[in-house]
């Protein structure tokens, strides 16, 4: 029966104790001032995205990296025409997180500490 006991102690201190997977933690920010209309991340092994993105907004999304690749955004702009930008390289297991601004002049990826690295 006391062992019983020490081994559900054990299991509560473990699931307590913070285990968690490697995560990024990505924003996506729109600094035009026009709507964003559909727009697409993608990377290694999948892709999040919104069908609305509005002038100033801000979408967030935290995804777990599988495999190892390149980043891209794919979004159509308020004159329906379709735009790309390409990210950095992410290897499995990445975590930290990751801005993404898109503005007038251009897309910008902001990679925190841990999430991208060379190929």
């Amino acid at each position: 029966m006391r062992s019983i006991r020490i081994l559900i102690l054990l299991f509560c201190l473990l699931s307590i104790s913070g285990c968690r997977s490697p995560y990024v933690e990505a924003t996506v920010s729109n600094h035009t001032p026009t709507p964003i209309l559909l727009l697409e991340v993608d990377y290694p092994s999948a892709s999040f995205g919104t069908q609305n993105l509005a002038p100033g907004a801000d979408f967030h999304y935290r995804f777990k990296v599988l495999g190892s690749g390149n980043m891209k955004l794919v979004y159509t702009d308020s004159a329906h025409h379709d735009q790309k930008s390409d990210g950095p390289f992410l290897k499995e297991g990445a975590e930290g997180r990751l801005a993404i601004t898109i503005a007038p002049e251009g897309t910008q990826w902001q990679p925190g500490p841990g999430v991208s690295s060379k190929p």
